[in-house]
């Protein structure tokens, strides 16, 4: 029975959409033959924070069990799904999210989202990065390095542990808590610097402190020497996408100077999250 109250909640009618909507595409999909099928069960994975059954991937994508198990054991062997560490269900493989990785960043600096960090690096005179979770790791999809000296030098594309940098403590942070718990208790808590936090309940405790403020913060913790403040960077149907995060030295930026860049961060964040419900741009 449905929870009338849930339903009718922001998170609840943003389910109901979501469901709409990929309900309607996976309809259409699956009259494109095998090829429409895979990116049915593709789509439906994806728009889930959870691992998905054989029987509840054919359930929402409207197959039949005996077809979407044939489709999943391609795409599984093709490296596209995997089952979850759990066994408790099927999720992304290292394929899709290396294929998707790849084709966001091959569109970041040709879209409006490279100007609009561009136009954050001028304003602050530091570097600015967008990145997203990807398990225990942040990649950064984008970024404007600052034009003064001791610019600090990353690709786009590089893993950072999420434990240890700004934007990867406010997107854990942001995690339902059983993702969250388990995301923690599957990555090592590596340290990097005499700052870094590797203790799972120093880490929680400090997570707790960042999903009140919704402000994440790397005070040292990855590079000895570097500061970093990072804010959430929200669709206009209110869900995360990313970070936006501003990164300095520390020897002219301190923590606190960093932290009243957060205003600025904020408005750009806006506009950056406006250009994910945009249509495709140049």
């Amino acid at each position: 029975m449905t929870n009338t109250k849930d339903a009718q909640s922001p998170n609840g009618r943003r389910r109901a959409r979501r469901s709409a909507s990929v309900e309607e595409t996976g309809d259409q999909l699956l009259r494109f033959g095998a090829m429409g099928k895979a990116f049915s069960i593709l789509e439906t994975l994806t728009g889930n924070p959870h691992p998905l059954s054989m029987a509840e991937l054919a359930r929402e994508t409207g197959m039949t069990k005996p077809t979407a198990h044939r489709i999943i054991s391609v795409l599984a062997e093709l490296g596209f799904v995997e089952r979850d560490q759990g066994k408790r269900g099927y999720v992304e493989g290292s394929r899709l999210i290396q294929f998707s990785l790849d084709a966001l960043k091959a569109t970041a600096q040709r879209n409006i989202r490279h100007s609009i960090l561009r136009a954050l690096s001028d304003e602050t005179n530091e570097t600015c990065n967008f990145g997203i979770l990807t398990g225990a790791e942040v990649i950064y999809l984008d970024r404007v390095e600052a034009k003064r000296a001791l610019g600090l030098r990353f690709e786009p594309g590089v893993p950072v542990p999420a434990h240890c940098s700004a934007i990867g403590k406010l997107m854990l942070a942001l995690e339902p808590p059983e993702r969250r718990d388990e995301l923690l208790r599957a990555m090592p808590l590596t340290r990097f610097t005499p700052s870094t936090i590797t203790s799972v309940s120093a880490l929680l405790e400090v997570l707790e402190r960042v999903r009140e403020v919704q402000i994440g913060i790397d005070d040292q913790e990855s590079i000895e020497g570097v500061v970093c403040v990072a804010v959430p960077v929200r669709a206009e149907d209110g869900n995360v996408v990313g970070g936006l995060a501003v990164s300095a030295p520390e020897a002219r930026v301190s923590m606190d100077d960093a932290l009243r860049m957060v205003p600025q961060l904020r408005k750009a964040a806006t506009k950056l999250g406006k250009t994910f419900s945009l249509g495709p741009t140049p």
